[in-house]
């Protein structure tokens, strides 16, 4: 199969015959083998009875309902898990991502040999203020922290190589950083490709601005893990001997000075008087649990069933 086409949805049951029209007439007009996955995200609406009409007339569309609303990360790995195409190529429901886009993301995937291709929306037609500005924000902090420099990394239309998808986990709110997660499983040919935005038709929303909150707190988690998650010793570590070193050289010196003091016969203040040796002594404390923590993460890293999952591109007269 050519194409396998996810699509995660909540509340959309008014666009999504549009959606699926639409979509079938890009593929039918460029002689795609295709599928359409609906994963409906618990939707309240009539959406999955939408999907229901969808199925029976045409064979093409598949369908995943969620029990309750697990968010739009959950829904992409359940259609990643189940895709079957060559290319996955991932679209919103809201009709805001244009199926018009899908030849050509498939050419430069096929053709071009991307791994990844992102969709950039140059010219949007959300609120400047609700929406672009912070997604300007978060989009540069997450170019800094990554190195893949991309303009619109929470585009929804993006394209993928199979083994892409089926080489990475989305879970939590992760779904902003996919071409992350496949950087760092070693896919690292990512592209980028002006897309068309349009205007939503039906509904409202289904963001709000506490999305760019949480995905700056994801971002660092992400860049934590990926940096240091078999090897927390290196981080917590480095960071808690450092602590602890420069709590140590304050003792040091508060001590040094009282010392010199009674040295000399001159009045000496009460070391406990001083606020550097309170600050000192924190810092040699915070610098302690650091260290530990880090040695604790690292007897759990080496433990772990994980710690020796690699993954291979080709292997040569090997069983796997």
């Amino acid at each position: 199969m050519d194409i396998s086409v996810v699509v995660p949805l909540y509340n959309e049951d008014e666009s999504l015959p549009e959606l699926f029209s639409w979509i079938k007439r890009v593929m039918e007009e460029n002689g795609f083998s295709y599928e359409v996955l609906f994963i409906n995200d618990g939707s309240t609406d009539d959406s999955w009875n939408v999907i229901l009409g969808l199925a029976k007339d045409n064979p093409t569309v598949k369908g995943i309902k969620f029990r309750r609303n697990y968010g739009k990360s959950a829904a992409l790995y359940c259609g990643f898990k189940y895709a079957s195409g060559d290319v996955v190529i991932t679209m919103d429901a809201d009709l805001q991502d244009s199926p018009n886009e899908i030849p050509e993301l498939y050419r430069m995937i096929v053709e071009e040999k991307y791994d990844v291709v992102s969709g950039w929306k140059k010219k949007r037609y959300d609120s400047k203020l609700a929406k672009n500005l912070p997604s300007k924000l978060f989009n540069a902090t997450t170019r800094l922290i990554s190195g893949i420099k991309l303009h619109d990394f929470n585009c929804g239309l993006k394209a993928y190589r199979n083994n892409v998808v089926k080489s990475i986990e989305v879970y939590g709110e992760m779904h902003r950083y996919i071409p992350y997660l496949a950087k760092n499983a070693g896919f690292k040919n990512i592209g980028e490709k002006v897309v068309i935005h349009q205007a939503r038709k039906y509904g409202s929303t289904k963001f709000g601005l506490n999305r760019f909150f949480n995905g700056y707190l994801d971002l660092i988690s992400l860049w934590f893990l990926s940096t240091f998650g078999k090897k927390p010793m290196h981080f917590f570590g480095v960071v808690g001997s450092l602590m602890f070193l420069i709590g140590f050289v304050s003792v040091g010196i508060v001590g040094g000075s009282k010392l010199v003091h009674i040295i000399n016969g001159t009045p000496a203040p009460l070391v406990t008087d001083s606020p550097y040796f309170y600050l000192a002594l924190t810092s040699m404390i915070i610098g302690t649990q650091l260290f530990l923590s880090g040695f604790i993460g690292e007897l759990v890293s080496r433990n772990s069933a994980e710690r020796n999952d690699y993954r291979f591109e080709e292997v040569i007269n090997i069983e796997q």
